[in-house]
């Protein structure tokens, strides 16, 4: 029997031969025919006819071949109509009627017509040499070979040279470049043994169409996805409808009974009355009913109601109560949380979501809420600030400019607006200059200065407007320094010194605009002004001009030596950018003061080489303002001497605060860690000094300027001293002598000996002026500098001595004094941070400062330990002065000056003598009472902070003795073995009441970073950034995180060689980018050009130049004034730095060394 029937005759054929024995494969002896005679005989009788108007395109040819052999042929065929069957299904629904209407033949001819047609291209059999030679076939088959298709296996006469033909091309297979991918066999290998070695272990399973309908299985929701969160916000569905009465006995559970108690209804199909009404409809074969066929609505649908109630409830009181613009405000957020809701407005099904997501329609709604609220309230400034922040997203920078312009015309009194507006027009990349803005700072000044003044008579002042407007002449000055333009900003603080104090007194009842009219002869005079040698003032020489004016003194020519000159290009052998950088620092260092053309050289205003480097009154006149407030115009002297770099405790105003923060230094710990309890931390750095433009990273501390740099501040120093008296001339000397200290400090940290030699011979040469002067003589805060400094200089007796004397002439105050408590504390603190060998004998010298500052005798220097009684009277001392102190701040408000500070002293002494004689423990609970007692009455909400003037005293006093309390336990944590849970509990309460306090978030970080865990930290970080205003807690969480990335990568580097990444933390690097773009969300981030320097830093230290590239251009969209960008950049980014050099130009920003500049410099 043949193993293929369809070539049975082939097999049986009486040629022998070689044929005979190539076909042997196809013979099966074990077949058996008997098994299908009874079908063979079924499917021997065929219908034939077939309808001359249907062309064939296969035709069956006959063959004379056995029964069993025509059998097989159309069992064989059976099989392949079903596989194509079953594909029509899918594809050609319109077959299946075909097949109906004709009966099995028609539908057996009609699949066989369109699969041959659809198969013309690829089947066929071409004309071969032993066609012709076949006897055997009927004259109908043979004739129809040459023009029709036939079937390779209807074919007997079968050789070699039989084959297939494609005559018609595939142009897919050009197209796609692969076979279509129904053409390729599809199989599934089981076992991975490589294919042939081991028959056994391997299989190929062939796979064809698959049969089995492919059910789409539903994805499970996640808790995450919007529908679930969604659900969390609908109300809960009651289970039951009926309330027990509470019984007195315990039960094991909670019964959950049905909506509806009724009784059970026996019927045919539920004969025992245990099926529920909708098994009952499932038996019945019908569907739920469809009331609860839609149950599943309800919960969206009570949703929108609950929205749609609140939606109505503000219209009813907006209509109500029109004027209330708060109630407009809490409308326009409101929209927020509906499109946040599914679909309340959606009108069709897939609406909901395209309204869900577009951020259009939210702002369209509250702009037309918005302007609703406008045509009530047309006085509100606050819902035309919300108007204007809104349309943002909409208009154009100039439309957006010219609404801000009209709504400035119509309110030229409110500060608050010039400040939004300046800020506005600051940020505008594309509309800014700096001649633009400057200009219009002064028309912001000049406006509020005749509103001030009463000339607008239809806008009277506003309260706060004084404070406002310095406010505004800082932001100003910081501006015009960040800038590059130094020499404008020293201008205006030297202008407003001269018109503030040294004022003619014929015209100080006249006008600002009046006065400003005066003021611009003697500013073009020539005559010196403040920080310039011979310096007399504008009053001074308008009595000179009308007596006839200077005598003109020929000055020494021995006096003025030149400085000599830097040779800027050290070594051109460096690339061009370095080069050009390290000039235009250096430049930047050496001409920040005006130019002035000197009249003893015979100079004339053309001998400048730079003519930016002059300042005209033109550029100064308008921003010129009238401070009457004695202590703003303390606070202007503050500001012009921090602005110099001198640390006169100045902290700049909340609305430029963040504005002129540049650098890093707020992140220096510098010698806290040795010296935790005397090192001087400034409660506020971050803005650089006039002249500084250093990189990032770069340390910064007090350096001091150069030569003529410090002249100008010992000449301004000399100029505004005899002008107060009292406490205010005592800070300023104070703020002086710690200048120069602080310049030791920096001798001692590089380990410069010799220049540290003669800045401390200088230092104590100056202190020891100072203190021979009549007024400081009993002034114990120079004493207590006079005396650190000589105990910095490593003269600790000399040191004691100045101690001993200042103490000896203080007499018998006691407690009263909080200089002398001050210096009592300092000069104990000293004596405890000394080496470990003296520090038993130093604790003991401590205790005998702190016991003799409570006796009413005189002070006597240290003879041996001091008794127990003395220690006792001493603690009850302390003890009594403290609860007078705590009584009297519970009483006075507002709260005096004095008796904060007397309040903060006393406490410092208090817990520094309880942690030396009894403990850490003794200590920590002074700080317990003192915190407890003011926070309980002064602030009975527990908050901490207050609006008052009293309450932020009190908040000072308190934040004082916080950072004593945390010095403390870093000193005893230095000095023995302590656990550092207190002091992170400690540091967390006070983060938490100060979050603004640069000096308590150093601490933590440092605390934090010796963790392993982050986990805590991080919580903490995202606790305080949700609800704290300032920017600094979202800086020390930058810097934490970086410090952990740089622990981590320090970890895994080998000798200092490539990172191992062992163990990749990758999510730090997306967490700090996560942390730096949910910082600039706010106006205060996205405006803070430090945040914006450390953002690329971290960008370009990750080596990604293409996104760092981007986020430079980011920030220049927010803070094109910003010079340091630019530096950095050319830094960064060195093939860029034409451009960049070209953009600066073009915005104005002041470029001391232009290219072709540096060409010529390059050639000599």
């Amino acid at each position: 029997m043949a193993l293929f029937p369809a070539f049975a005759g082939l097999s049986e054929a009486p040629d022998g031969g070689s044929s005979r024995k190539e076909l042997d494969w196809l013979s099966n002896p074990s077949f058996c025919v008997g098994s299908i005679t009874s079908l063979s005989q079924q499917t021997e009788a065929a219908p034939a006819h077939v309808s001359e108007g249907l062309p064939l395109t296969r035709s069956h040819l006959k063959s004379e071949s056995s029964d069993e052999s025509d059998t097989n042929k159309k069992l064989k065929q059976t099989s392949r109509k079903k596989k194509k069957e079953k594909k029509k299904k899918r594809k050609h629904q319109h077959h299946k009627k075909t097949k109906r209407k004709h009966g099995p033949s028609s539908s057996s001819r009609s699949e066989t017509d369109t699969d041959s047609e659809k198969d013309k291209p690829s089947r066929g059999v071409g004309g071969s040499k032993k066609e012709s030679e076949e006897p055997n076939q009927g004259n109908n088959a043979a004739a129809d070979t040459g023009h029709r298709f036939v079937w390779l296996e209807d074919i007997q006469a079968v050789t070699g040279e039989t084959f297939r033909t494609d005559k018609k091309p595939d142009p897919a297979n050009w197209e796609y470049k692969s076979l279509y991918r129904g053409d390729i066999a599809r199989y599934k290998r089981k076992g991975d043994s490589c294919l042939g070695i081991n028959p056994k272990k391997q299989c190929i399973s062939w796979e064809g169409t698959s049969t089995e309908k492919k059910h789409s299985r539903k994805q499970v929701e996640r808790y995450f996805t919007k529908k679930s969160v969604g659900l969390m916000n609908i109300d809960g569905v009651a289970i039951s409808s009926k309330t027990e009465p509470p019984s007195s006995e315990p039960i094991s559970f909670i019964p959950v009974k049905d909506l509806e108690d009724a009784a059970p209804v026996t019927t045919w199909l539920n004969p025992l009355g245990i099926y529920d009404q909708s098994t009952t409809h499932w038996l019945q074969g019908q569907g739920p009913p469809e009331q609860e066929s839609k149950q599943p609505d309800a919960q969206p649908d009570s949703e929108s109601a609950a929205l749609k109630a609140k939606v109505e409830e503000f219209n009813r009181r907006v209509r109500e109560n029109p004027r209330d613009t708060q109630l407009w405000m809490a409308f326009v957020a409101f929209q927020d949380e509906v499109m946040k809701s599914p679909g309340l407005y959606a009108i069709e099904e897939g609406e909901q979501e395209k309204r869900k997501r577009s951020l259009k329609l939210i702002l369209e709604k509250k702009l037309a809420i918005l302007e609703r609220a406008i045509e009530s309230n047309q006085s509100s400034v606050d819902l035309k600030l919300a108007k204007l922040k809104l349309c943002t997203e909409f208009w154009e920078p100039s439309t957006l400019v010219k609404e801000w312009q009209k709504l400035i015309f119509l309110h030229p009194n409110n500060t608050a607006l010039w400040q939004k507006y300046l800020l506005f027009c600051q940020s505008q990349f594309s509309t800014f200059s700096i001649s633009k803005i400057h200009s219009l700072y002064g028309k912001c000044l000049s406006t509020l200065s005749a509103v001030k003044d009463g000339s607008i008579l239809s806008h009277p002042a506003l309260p706060g407007t004084e404070e406002a407007m310095f406010a505004l002449f800082l932001q100003q000055c910081h501006f015009l320094r960040q800038a590059g333009h130094s020499e404008k900003a020293i201008s205006l603080f030297q202008a407003m010194v001269d018109f503030t104090f040294f004022k003619p007194d014929s015209v100080k009842d006249l006008p600002t605009k009046g006065q400003v009219e005066f003021f611009e002869p003697f500013w073009d005079s020539g005559e010196p002004r403040a920080g310039e040698k011979g310096a007399r003032g504008w009053k001074a020489w308008m009595h000179q001009q009308e007596r006839g004016g200077w005598v003109v003194i020929n000055p020494d020519e021995d006096d003025d030596e030149p400085e000599e000159d830097d040779q800027e290009i050290k070594d051109k052998t460096l690339p061009r950018w370095q080069i050009w950088l390290a000039a235009e620092r250096s430049r930047d260092q050496r001409h920040w003061r005006p130019w002035r053309p000197d009249k003893t050289k015979k100079q004339t205003e053309e001998d400048c080489e730079d003519p930016e480097r002059q300042v005209l009154f033109d550029d100064i006149g308008q921003s010129l303002i009238r401070l009457s407030s004695h202590d703003l115009q303390f606070q202007l002297v503050e500001a012009f001497l921090q602005f110099l770099g001198v640390p006169s405790g100045f902290t700049p105003p909340a609305s430029c605060l963040y504005l002129a923060m540049d650098e890093n230094s707020i992140f220096d710990n510098g010698l806290y860690d040795e010296k935790p309890l005397t090192f001087f931390n400034p409660l506020f750095s971050g803005a650089s000094c006039v002249g500084r433009m250093d990189r990032l990273g770069y340390p910064r501390w007090t350096r001091g300027q150069n030569r003529e740099g410090e002249e100008f501040i010992r000449n301004v120093f000399h100029l505004v001293m005899p002008l107060f008296s009292g406490k205010e001339k005592s800070q300023l000397c104070f703020s002086w002598l710690q200048y120069e200290i602080a310049k030791v400090i920096w001798c001692l940290h590089t380990k410069n000996k010799k220049r540290l030699k003669s800045q401390g011979k200088n230092c104590k040469k100056l202190a020891k002026n100072l203190l021979k002067e009549p007024e400081n003589c009993n002034n114990f805060c120079l004493w207590k500098q006079y005396a650190h400094l000589e105990w910095l200089l490593g003269n600790t007796e000399d040191a004691r001595k100045v101690f001993d004397t200042a103490l000896g002439m203080a007499g018998s105050r006691e407690l009263k004094d909080s200089d002398l408590c001050e210096l009592s504390l300092l000069y104990a603190e000293l004596e405890v941070e000394l080496s470990p060998e003296v520090r038993r004998a130093a604790t003991a010298r401590a205790v005998h400062i702190l016991t003799k500052l409570t006796e009413s005798s005189p002070y006597g220097p240290y003879t041996g330990q001091v008794l127990a009684v003395h220690i006792l009277k001493a603690r009850k001392a302390y003890e009594h002065a403290l609860q007078d102190c705590l009584g009297d701040s519970c009483v006075s408000n507002p709260a005096p000056t004095d008796s904060c500070s007397r309040l903060i002293s006393l406490a410092k002494c208090f817990m520094l003598f309880q942690y030396l004689t009894i403990g850490i423990d003794a200590a920590v609970q002074i700080y317990e009472q003192v915190f407890a007692k003011l926070n309980s009455s002064v602030f009975p909400e527990g908050s901490g902070e207050g609006d008052s003037a009293s309450s932020q005293s009190w908040t000072s006093v308190l934040e004082a003795i916080t950072l004593m309390h945390t010095s403390l336990l870093r000193f005893h944590m230095k000095v023995s073995v302590y656990p550092l849970a207190p002091l992170r509990e400690a540091l967390s309460q006070a983060l938490k009441l100060y979050p603004g306090n640069q000096v308590l978030w150093r601490s933590y970080v440092q605390i934090q970073n010796k963790s392993h865990s982050a986990s805590k930290t991080r919580r903490f970080f995202d606790t305080i950034t949700r609800s704290a205003k300032p920017l600094e807690p979202w800086l020390f969480a930058i810097e934490a995180e970086k410090l952990r990335k740089r622990l981590v990568e320090t970890v895994q580097r080998l000798d200092g060689r490539e990172i191992h990444a062992t163990i990749p933390e990758t999510g730090l690097m997306h967490r700090i980018q996560a942390l730096f773009e949910n910082a600039m969300r706010s106006d205060s981030g996205s405006q803070c050009p430090l945040l914006w320097r450390m953002y690329l830093n971290f960008l370009v230290s990750l080596g990604n130049k293409e996104r760092s590239k981007g986020v430079f251009y980011k920030a220049l969209q927010n803070c094109p004034w910003a010079k340091v960008l630019y530096l950095d950049a050319v830094e960064y980014f060195p093939d860029e730095m034409q451009e960049i050099l070209d953009l600066m130009t073009e915005k104005e920003l002041r470029v001391r060394l232009p290219l072709e500049e540096l060409e010529l410099l390059l050639e000599d």
